[in-house]
């Protein structure tokens, strides 16, 4: 493969992929280069659900130039083919102009939107969407787990019982006569050599109770900084299912931190696992490691 033109730090949450990015930009523009990081995440692209989904913060972001950060109102649906649209412009005129992408996240399809030309499933009528909104809202997703079943149990087997919002859009897609999404676990379509552009791929990965630990601690800011109070706002503002599919949100409406603790520890071990999976990609573990040490790893390969 040539020599990446683009760079994507990829990690679980709560893994540190901001800090690394910063400490990875500010080595290349010691190089004289000029870094700009594109976020691939499928929750921060909303304005106003900054602090539960981790967005860099103000500091992180004078540092780091952010593109797709908080380009969506809280009320707006929004799908990885629209976000797949806006990065690769936000990628190839960073190119054109002479500057190094920095794509950064944890959402698995998103990222490979944002790096690869995908076959993404088209969009469902608004009704189907809403007809299968309204039955998870109304009967939860162990129920709609068991119709999933019922209709397609390879689908199903794939998907977690708890896993509501994946679960509605598999019904979605069958109904629409669509083949329904892949396991969580199945291998990515993301290869090095069929990205758009030539990329290295950096996955962060952490001892996983080293993690859970900093997840714990990680929650416990936001709960401090006001996230409660946010999640509020957006409901009250009329936030749509995709906003509201954001880890934690239902559960601080409730009230139920527990929950929330407990639904962010299994999202980041499943993206541990997929990350593992990922082909081209080149591992780096940050356990007992500064972010500067780990950009200096990745630099190192640049």
């Amino acid at each position: 493969m040539s020599a990446p033109t683009v760079i994507a730090v990829f990690g679980p949450t709560g893994v540190g992929k901001t800090a690394v990015a910063v400490a990875l930009a500010e080595r290349l523009r010691a190089d004289g280069e000029d870094p700009v990081a594109v976020s691939a995440d499928a929750l921060q692209v909303y304005r106003g659900l900054e602090i539960l989904t981790g967005a860099a913060t103000a500091d992180e972001r004078r540092r780091l130039e952010h593109r797709l950060l908080g380009i969506v109102a809280v009320d707006q649906t929004f799908s990885a083919g629209t976000y797949a649209k806006l990065a690769h412009a936000e990628i190839d005129a960073l190119l054109a102009a002479g500057r190094r992408p920095i794509v950064v996240g944890g959402t698995g399809l998103y990222l490979r939107a944002a790096l690869a030309d995908l076959e993404l499933r088209p969009p469902v009528a608004a009704a189907t969407r809403a007809h299968w909104t309204s039955e998870l809202q109304a009967h939860g997703a162990p129920a709609l787990h068991a119709e999933l079943a019922r209709r397609d149990a390879r689908a199903a087997s794939g998907i977690a019982a708890t896993d509501g919002r994946r679960i509605a859009r598999a019904l979605e897609l069958i109904e629409a006569g669509h083949a329904p999404p892949p396991a969580a676990g199945a291998p990515s379509q993301l290869w090095a050599e069929q990205t758009r552009h030539p990329t290295l791929l950096a996955a962060l990965t952490m001892d996983r109770e080293r993690l859970y630990a900093r997840i714990e601690r990680r929650i416990d800011r936001m709960l401090a900084d006001g996230a409660p109070a946010e999640v509020r706002a957006a409901a009250a503002a009329g936030a749509s299912p995709t906003a509201r599919a954001a880890v934690g949100f239902e559960e601080l409406l409730a009230g139920d931190v527990e929950a929330m603790r407990t639904r962010t520890r299994r999202y980041a071990k499943r993206q541990l696992t997929w990350l593992r999976k990922l082909p081209g990609a080149t591992a780096f573990d940050v356990t007992d490691r500064s972010p500067e040490q780990v950009a200096a790893a990745i630099h190192a390969i640049i």
